[in-house]
């Protein structure tokens, strides 16, 4: 595969010779194209000995090829890392005042993947948010950044992710196949609770190359105050390890993140929620181009019908606050209702997190849930003290519309996803009819 790897003035440019190494180790054909500032952090002779191509950042170098047009042209994938905010501002803004921004403009359909590395301030600056929200729009990756040691003594979200996650979620984003003899050692392991970047598969395990997968995570909040809110005991590990199976797959994943006690996998797109009304309003956007939905945040079924503006006080002379709740709205229902009505192709996933009680058990609960619900599918755990909620491992059934043997999966949340998404991939692909 013919890659550019841009990359950006930064410190982190260092990292990026690991990541060119496992590029070109894996056989893939690889032109470096630093910007000015780069090569003050890394020299170009270390990009050419690397690459074993000539490097330039200048569009009058080699004019006779055409390089700022042909290199756009010619790239199956553009990888830019660092990312740094003044890189991020210019591609948003579509400037060309250098080799790399040329190419990004001429990239036409290639995947391009950018790794943001910066300081924090710079990383959560409104200028850069909006820049990132820009480049997404048009279909561009824009990983989330590590969080640790930034330069100096400060630390934070901004660091650039490890090479090894970097290239896994390029290999994902491209659909490459990747040999399993060639392929680079291990990522090394992931944060406690979370699960590890996904591996470069080879391509014949890729079940959802070409699919957009989007997946909702984590506990919605319900404020009541400025300081107080309703919620719910979901740490994400399960929606998260959802999209690291997702994008190990080879799909493109968006993650919807409510509150989450584990970070996102490097190479997923991120839109942070905290209400149910937020994420019920990105669920119904984002599904606007999804093959698959798979909805495994813990969504609070009821709010606050008032907000206090300021914090409610608790005082001797005045009666004990009496909080009024009103439904939220059924996210997955209206989710299968839009898409039947627009008769869209597409695979609705549901999460449901059940206790049995006197009137029923939890596979009762769960059946007519899912005739209420009419998803495709409708994955159920039991959920109790020390059950599900926080823990790194679950115990699921899955359930079909159809009415097929329900399956049951355990394990780790790493394994419960894997059984998952190879479900999800096997209705894909009994709904394809045959050629």
């Amino acid at each position: 595969m013919r890659i550019v790897l841009g990359v950006g003035g930064g410190i982190a440019a260092y990292k990026v010779a690991s990541l060119l190494r496992l590029f070109t180790e894996a056989g893939h054909d690889v032109t470096v194209i630093p910007t000015e500032a780069a090569t003050r952090f890394v020299g170009v002779a270390t990009w050419e000995a690397l690459s074993g191509h000539p490097v330039s950042n200048s569009v009058f170098d080699a004019v006779h090829t055409v390089n700022h047009v042909r290199l756009g042209h010619e790239a199956e994938l553009i990888v830019v890392a660092p990312a740094t905010a003044d890189l991020l501002a210019r591609a948003a803004t579509g400037q060309a005042d250098d080799l790399l921004t040329n190419t990004l403009l001429m990239a036409g359909d290639c995947p391009v993947l950018m790794a943001p590395a910066m300081h924090t301030e710079m990383w959560q600056h409104p200028a850069t948010e909006a820049n990132v929200e820009t480049l997404r729009s048009r279909g561009v990756t824009v990983l989330e950044p590590a969080s640790g040691r930034l330069t100096g003594a400060d630390s934070g979200p901004g660091r650039l992710p490890e090479p090894e996650a970097i290239f896994s979620a390029a290999m994902a984003l491209a659909g490459a196949s990747v040999a399993t003899a060639g392929a680079p050692a291990a990522p090394s392991a992931a944060p406690a609770g979370a699960p590890a970047a996904p591996s470069a598969a080879p391509a014949a395990v890729r079940a959802l190359t070409g699919l957009t997968v989007t997946i909702s995570a984590g506990g919605t909040r319900e404020p009541l105050d400025p300081v107080r809110f309703l919620g719910n005991r979901s740490s994400g590990k399960q929606g998260v390890a959802l999209a690291a199976a997702a994008l190990e797959a080879g799909a493109r994943v968006r993650l919807l993140a409510a509150h989450m006690e584990v970070p996102a996998p490097a190479g997923v797109e991120v839109v942070q929620v905290e209400t149910a009304l937020e994420l019920r309003k990105a669920a119904l956007h984002a599904a606007a181009d999804s093959d698959v939905v798979i909805m495994a945040a813990a969504v609070a079924d009821f709010r606050p019908a008032d907000v206090s503006g300021t914090k409610i006080k608790k005082r001797d002379d005045v009666a004990d606050p009496v909080i009024n709740l009103v439904r939220n709205p059924d996210i997955l229902r209206e989710l299968v209702e839009v898409r039947d009505a627009a008769s869209r192709d597409q695979l609705i996933v549901g999460f449901a997190a059940e206790t049995g009680d006197a009137g029923g058990d939890v596979l009762e609960y769960a059946r007519d849930k899912l005739h209420r619900k009419a998803c495709d599918l409708l994955v159920v755990n039991q959920v109790g003290q020390d059950l599900v909620f926080g823990e790194d491992t679950n115990s699921v059934v899955i359930l079909s519309r159809d009415g097929s043997e329900p399956q049951e999966a355990s394990g780790s949340k790493s394994d419960v996803a894997a059984a998952v998404i190879d479900r999800i991939s096997a209705e894909l692909s009994r709904a394809v009819p045959p050629a």
